[in-house]
């Protein structure tokens, strides 16, 4: 895919997998990127950004495999956030398939 086409819109799928459960950084890699590849470079700084702007919570919770892992959690502010993303990504969504669609006539 189109690296121009992902940036715009993984804030919105972060935001979307994290409203489902709490997800921890690498979790949330692996998830993602079964539909859309992701690293983890890409990932953080939307993260650090989201929890910055009130839209995750963090906590630390004990791990069987290594140290402690934070977790994301969506907020309030989080899921009014992602519901707006969400309807702005399908308006656009619509208003660009109306265009590619006049192409095909």
């Amino acid at each position: 895919m189109n690296p121009q086409f992902k940036k715009g819109i993984l804030e919105l799928c972060v935001l979307s997998v994290v409203s489902r459960k709490d997800y921890y950084g690498y979790e949330l890699v692996e998830e993602i990127s079964k539909v859309i590849e992701i690293s983890e470079g890409t990932l953080y700084p939307i993260l650090r950004r989201l929890t910055e702007e009130k839209c995750f919570e963090t906590y630390l919770q004990e791990s069987n495999e290594g140290p402690s892992r934070k977790y994301y959690k969506i907020t309030k502010l989080g899921k009014e956030f992602c519901r707006e993303q969400s309807k702005q990504w399908n308006e656009f969504n619509q208003q660009v398939g109306q265009l590619i669609d006049k192409d095909r006539r």
